[in-house]
């Protein structure tokens, strides 16, 4: 299977509207049915409440970054939600997996020999894109609907612009500087043709401002609609990008206080593996999520509504999934979870100079035994190894499992995976694999907020409460009832998960402590890549990890992250090209180095 996925340019996003209507469940009533506009579209045929509903939930609908563009299974693994390969894979958590003469442009991403031509860059602007311009859909037919109150067009209004901060964010994420749509941008007026010479933290800033100021504490009818405190995070985590930490300090504090689900339940950590089973998803853990669902179409209908941008990341033979074997974890991720056997911390400078013993090139039928020393429980809930418990599959079987153990190493994904009694039921049943699954996408989780005030407190304020932060979250990874176990109710592995006891001195340290702990608990979760660039310190890590991994990873030899280039990726040529006005000159300017 050779990855092609050729994408429209951002007029295209603009030229489509989503006409879906759905039940009180976001999305699990609901398809994504796009509808092309033949000349310009009449908005006068929405304007009512029953109109500007169907527009705002498919705004929210490509969140998880697949429209009906990518129906037969072609490309979506790109553009999905989890960022798998922009965030973790080129975070060193993963390599892109499967065999060599697979994965596109992805092997070549994860190399950082990414080029303005690949599809899959041009595919994320174009869903991204698309995205915002549902959003200000919503914001111009609002406008002429006489039947909604204006209370009603706050919140409807409010929602919206937290979406519309979201598809930018994503945008400044990937490309830095990147256009700023607001409704006044249409095709027909031909004012599309933006300008990225300047950061648009302020315009995200002011959307995700009035969402704070005007969504509800709760939606009690309706699971997946954003709420106040969503907005909050939201608005911190754009804070923290820009190293903001006064203005981020009171939204976290607020979250931590006062913040509760959007059906009114106080946010909280609950158990670890409770946040990637698709049975005991939109918990009192999660902040904000995309939802997933399936067998909701009519009798012979293609599903878009199930996780399909994580559809490849399956073991193979005879696993769940079936297909295809991509997004294998590192054996540098799973190096981080080695923790010391007296205190259960892990060697925030020294973890990587040993490798966990693993399975590689041992046949499935020799005896093997799973690596025997101290490990933080978490590691067996993010990372699939030979020899313990996979889910209620039974134990990770090694090389069956694995396309290519040579090539793409020993480990696989799990956080993505769904339980065998859930196959068919939680999983999609009509597609061609049952990749397609009932599972959230978790984008901003409790413990996100904890270690993000955990970061704040470190540069502005108690180095002792970003320690007491940060051992909340180890605590739970502590606790023995989350434990990976086996049949008989014994740990799988020898976990020891200890925390923080004396005071943090030195900031230095309470800022390596943190990090490393995001490395832990979000692990595989499309994060770590942006957290490197935002931190400022992706050259020094990524440029460790590849020289190390390339002993063993061949396919990794010769490859470079260079300081000043690939903190960001290259904008689409065809968008910068279309961009050009009257006078030839295009608007879009490409990012340095490329």
């Amino acid at each position: 299977m050779i990855l092609k996925h050729p994408y429209p340019d951002i007029r295209r996003g603009i030229k489509f509207l989503v006409l879906a209507f759905c039940t009180t469940f976001l999305f699990s009533a609901c398809s994504k049915e796009e509808l092309p506009a033949l000349g310009r579209l009449d908005e006068s045929t929405l304007d009512n409440r029953k109109g500007v509903e169907g527009l705002l939930i498919g705004t929210y609908a490509l969140l998880d970054g697949i429209s009906n563009d990518d129906v037969g299974g072609i490309g979506f693994w790109s553009t999905g939600a989890s960022n798998w390969i922009y965030g973790s894979i080129c975070g060193g958590e993963a390599y892109t997996g499967s065999v060599q003469d697979d994965g596109g442009d992805i092997r070549s991403i994860e190399r950082f020999q990414t080029t303005a031509s690949f599809e899959s860059i041009l595919g994320k602007w174009s869903v991204v894109y698309a995205g915002a311009q549902r959003a200000n859909s919503v914001l111009r037919v609002m406008e002429q609907a006489v039947d909604i109150p204006d209370e009603e067009k706050a919140r409807i209004r409010a929602e919206t612009l937290f979406l519309r901060a979201h598809y930018h964010f994503e945008a400044v994420k990937m490309w830095h500087k990147a256009p700023f749509l607001d409704e006044s941008v249409t095709y027909d007026n031909d004012n599309y043709r933006l300008a990225n010479d300047t950061l648009i933290w302020g315009a995200i800033e002011n959307d995700l401002r009035y969402a704070v100021n005007n969504l509800p504490l709760v939606f009690p009818s309706t699971i997946g609609r954003v709420n106040k405190y969503a907005a909050e995070a939201m608005l911190a985590k754009t804070y923290l990008f820009q190293a903001k930490y006064a203005e981020a300090k009171p939204l976290l504090q607020d979250l931590i206080d006062n913040g509760t689900t959007a059906g009114g339940d106080k946010y909280e950590l609950v158990n670890f593996a409770d946040n990637f089973n698709p049975a005991t998803k939109n918990s009192a853990e999660s902040v904000f999520a995309v939802q997933s669902s399936v067998d909701n179409l009519p009798s012979g209908g293609f599903n878009t509504n199930g996780n399909g941008g994580d559809v490849l990341n399956f073991p193979v033979g005879g696993g769940p999934g079936g297909c295809c074997g991509f997004f294998q974890p590192s054996q540098y991720l799973v190096n981080h979870f080695k923790t010391d056997p007296v205190t259960g911390l892990p060697d925030l400078d020294n973890f990587n100079n040993a490798p966990v013993k693993n399975d590689q090139g041992i046949p499935a039928d020799d005896p093997y035994v799973p690596y025997d020393g101290t490990l933080d429980s978490r590691l067996d809930w993010t990372v699939g190894r030979r020899g313990i418990p996979y889910l209620d599959w039974g134990d990770h079987p090694g090389i069956p499992w694995i396309r290519d153990q040579s090539f793409g190493g020993p480990y696989s994904p799990i956080k993505n995976v769904y339980y065998r009694s859930q196959e068919g039921i939680l999983t999609e049943s009509s597609s061609w694999t049952s990749g397609f699954t009932a599972n959230n996408v978790n984008l901003i989780r409790f413990s996100d907020i904890l270690l993000w005030a955990a970061e704040v407190e470190i540069e502005i304020g108690s180095l002792d409460q970003a320690r007491e932060y940060v051992n909340r979250v180890r605590q739970r990874a502590a606790d023995d009832t989350g434990w990976v176990k086996r049949s008989d109710g014994s740990p799988a592995a020898n976990y020891m998960t200890g925390l923080y006891t004396e005071a943090w001195t030195d900031r230095e340290y309470a800022r390596k402590a943190v990090r490393y702990e995001r490395a832990l608990e979000l692990a595989m979760e499309g994060h770590r890549f942006f957290d490197l660039v935002r931190w400022g310190i992706a050259d020094q890590e990524i440029n460790d990890y590849l020289q190390t991994e390339s002993t063993f990873r061949t396919h990794l030899a010769g490859a470079t992250f260079v300081k000043g280039k690939h903190e960001y990726f290259p904008i689409p040529q065809i968008e910068i090209d279309l961009s050009a006005g009257p006078d030839g000159n295009p608007r879009l300017k490409q990012n340095p180095g490329y």
